[in-house]
C-alpha cells in the first residue's frame, strides 16, 4: 500500500510564506513525476507545480516567481516553497505522484490535502 502524506499548511498573512511537504510511504520502488495541485472552494482542482524525476519543473502562471517546487528522492519527499502569498492562493493543496511499486506497476496517487489560508 502506498500513501502520500502532506504537511505544512496553515494560516498566514498576505505576503508571508509557507513550505509544504509531502512524503511517500509504503511499497515504493521509484517515483516519477511529483506535483502539487490546489482546489479552492467552488472551483476545480488545478495544477500548481510539477517536477520530474530528473528535476525539471513547471508552474502555473499564477504562481511563477513566487512558488518553488523541489524534491528529495532519497527521502521520497516533494516540497512546495510558497512565498509572497496572496489571498487568492487560499485553497486545499494536494500532493500527487506517479509511483512505481514494482517493475510492472506504475500508478498515480493523491494525498489527503492540506489547507492553506491567506488572510488579507
Amino acid at each position: 500500500q502506498v500513501q502520500l502524506v502532506e504537511s505544512g499548511g496553515g494560516l498566514v498573512q498576505a505576503g508571508g510564506s509557507l513550505r509544504l511537504s509531502c512524503v511517500a510511504s509504503g511499497r515504493v520502488l521509484s517515483i516519477e513525476n511529483m506535483g502539487w495541485y490546489r482546489q479552492a472552494p467552488g472551483k476545480q482542482r488545478e495544477l500548481v507545480a510539477m517536477i520530474t524525476s530528473g528535476g525539471s519543473s513547471n508552474y502555473a502562471d499564477a504562481v511563477k516567481g513566487r512558488f518553488t517546487i523541489s524534491r528529495d528522492n532519497a527521502k521520497r519527499t516533494v516540497y512546495l516553497q510558497m512565498n509572497s502569498l496572496k489571498p487568492e492562493d487560499t485553497a486545499d493543496y494536494y500532493c500527487n505522484a506517479d509511483i512505481r511499486s514494482s517493475y510492472l506497476l506504475l500508478r498515480n496517487y493523491w494525498g489527503q490535502g492540506t489547507p492553506v489560508t491567506v488572510s488579507s
